[in-house]
C-alpha cells in the first residue's frame, strides 16, 4: 500500500553544532537530524571497513569470531518482531558469504553487545553530541535488576547495555520492522503493532493509518542519525551494513521513559488480574513481570533515579567547591546538572501521584551509596562525561567524608531515601541552595 510521504529529514555537519544547539534543536523538540562529518577518526572506520567499501567481513570472523549473537531472520515474521537464532560471529559470515544460503533466507545480526564484550577494543567514540547518556553511564556500573526472590544477586533479566552492532546485507532484504525505540532498539513487547508499514493496514485495527504522514532518508556511510523518543521507524540495508547503534536517555527524554514504564506496568497487572485474589505478593509478581518484558521495573526505575540525582550532586559540589565565584558564562555544566535534577524531581511527582513505589524494601542508604565503589566509579563516568560535553576541566571528587558533610544539610537524618516523596526532598533543598549560588 502507499504511503504519505511528507518531507526528508534534515541533514546537518556535525563539526558546526554545538551541543547546546543539538540540545535547543533536537534534544528539547524531540525532533529528527541525519548527521555528518563525526566519524572518520573512529577506528571502526578502518578496521571495519575493506578497501572495496564493503564490509570486511574477514576481520570480524578473525578477530570477533567465536561470540554469540542473535540473528533475525528477516523472512520469517514471529508475533510483532522477526524470528530470532543463535549462532557465532563466525557462522553468520559464513552464511552471509554463502549465496546459495541468502536466497533461501536473509539473516540479520541485530543487539550484539560489542562495546561490553569487547572493553579494551575501542572502535569508536561516542560523539559529545550523543554523550549525556544516563543510561549507559549507569549500566556501566550498576546492573538494572536484581532477582533478591531467588537469592542471585543479578539474574538473566539484567540488561549489560544498550550500546549494539548490526550487521546486515544489501538488497532490501535485511531490515528491521516498524518499531520506536525508548528501552530497547526492537519492541517485541509491543500490544497490535504494526509489522510493516508497505503491507495492507488494517484500519479497523489501526485507525487513522492512512493519515499518517512519514519522513524518508538515506543514511550515508558514515553518517549519523538521531531518532527521538517516541518516533516510529522502519529500516531497510540498502547496501551492505555495519551500524552501530545506542539507546539512551537524559533528561530531555525522561518523561517518554516514565509513560511508557507505566503504561507497561498497567498492561502487565491488567494481563495477570485474574490471578489478584489468589497471589499471596501480587504486586510483587507485577514487578517482576515487568522487569521481565521492559528491562526494569518501577523499584528499578526509582533507584536508578537516586543513585543519579545523588551523582548529580556530588559532581556539582565537586564543580563548585573548585569554581567559586561561578556566572553565567562559566556554568553551562553547573545548570546542566541542576537542569538533571529538576526534571528527576518532576517525574518523582509523577511518580507520587501514580503510586509507582510501594515496597518497603526499596531505599538507598546515603552512607553506603557514597562509600561504594562502584558509586564512586559512577561519579567518575559522570564527571568526565559533563567535563567532555561542556568543554570544562574535570574535578576531583570530594571524599566520601567530604561529601557526607556537604551532603547531609539536604537529607532526612537518617541519610536514607526510602521513596520518591524523599528524593524530591533532597532534590528541592539541594537546587534551592544552588540556584541561590549560581545566580
Amino acid at each position: 500500500m502507499g504511503i504519505n510521504i511528507v518531507g526528508q529529514i534534515e541533514r546537518i555537519n556535525g563539526k558546526e553544532l554545538s551541543y547546546g544547539d543539538f540540545a535547543e534543536r533536537y534534544l528539547a523538540k524531540n525532533q529528527p537530524v541525519v548527521i555528518s562529518d563525526l566519524t572518520e577518526d573512529w577506528r571502526a572506520m578502518e578496521d571495519w571497513v575493506s578497501e572495496n567499501g564493503r564490509p570486511n567481513l574477514h576481520f570480524f570472523a578473525t578477530h570477533f569470531g567465536k561470540s554469540r549473537v542473535q540473528v533475525a531472520d528477516c523472512d520469517t515474521r514471529e508475533f510483532t518482531d522477526q524470528k530470532r537464532l543463535e549462532m557465532s560471529v563466525t557462522e553468520f559470515v559464513e552464511q552471509w558469504t554463502n549465496n546459495d544460503a541468502i536466497e533461501e533466507s536473509v539473516l540479520y545480526l541485530k543487539d550484539w553487545h560489542f562495546v561490553k564484550e569487547y572493553p579494551d577494543y575501542t572502535a569508536y567514540q561516542t560523539p559529545q553530541l550523543f554523550s549525556d547518556d544516563w543510561l549507559n553511564i549507569y549500566l556501566d556500573n550498576y546492573q538494572m535488576h536484581e532477582d533478591k526472590d531467588n537469592f542471585q544477586k543479578y539474574d538473566q533479566i539484567s540488561c549489560s547495555d544498550y550500546r549494539f552492532v548490526y550487521m546486515g546485507g544489501k538488497g532490501l532484504r535485511s531490515w528491521t520492522p516498524l518499531h520506536a525505540d525508548v528501552f530497547r532498539s526492537y519492541s517485541w513487547y509491543m500490544k497490535n503493532c504494526i509489522y510493516d508499514i508497505f503491507e495492507e493496514v488494517n484500519e479497523t485495527k489501526f485507525p487513522g493509518f492512512k493519515k499518517t504522514t512519514w519522513l524518508e532518508c538515506i543514511q550515508e556511510p558514515g553518517e549519523i542519525i538521531f531518532v527521538p523518543s517516541g518516533w516510529h521507524h522502519q529500516v531497510y540495508n540498502l547496501e551492505d551494513t555495519i551500524s552501530i547503534n545506542h539507546n539512551w536517555l537524559n533528561a530531555y527524554n525522561l518523561s517518554w521513559v516514565w509513560d511508557l514504564l507505566w503504561k507497561d506496568y498497567k498492561d502487565t497487572e491488567e494481563s495477570i488480574e485474574d490471578i489478584r485474589d489468589i497471589c499471596d505478593d501480587f504486586e510483587a509478581i507485577c514487578q517482576r513481570n515487568l522487569a521481565a518484558n521492559t528491562g526494569m521495573n518501577l523499584n528499578d526505575f526509582f533507584i536508578f533515579m537516586s543513585r543519579f540525582s545523588l551523582g548529580n550532586m556530588v559532581v556539582l559540589q565537586s564543580y563548585s567547591d573548585k569554581h567559586k565565584a561561578l556566572n553565567s558564562c562559566s556554568s553551562a555544566m553547573a545548570q546542566n546538572l541542576l537542569l538533571n535534577l529538576s526534571t528527576i524531581g518532576k517525574i518523582m511527582m509523577t511518580m507520587i501521584s501514580a503510586g509507582g513505589v510501594t515496597s518497603e524494601e526499596v531505599y538507598m542508604d546515603l552512607r553506603e551509596t557514597l562509600e561504594a565503589p562502584q558509586f564512586l566509579r559512577l561519579v567518575r563516568d559522570m564527571g568526565r562525561t559533563y567535563a567532555m560535553i561542556h568543554m570544562e576541566e574535570e574535578d576531583q571528587v570530594l571524599s566520601s567524608k567530604e561529601l557526607l558533610q556537604k551532603l547531609s544539610g539536604f537529607t532526612d537524618p537518617k541519610m536514607q531515601i526510602c521513596s520518591p516523596k524523599d528524593l524530591v526532598e533532597m532534590i528541592n533543598h539541594h537546587n534551592t541552595f544552588f540556584s541561590h549560588l549560581l545566580a
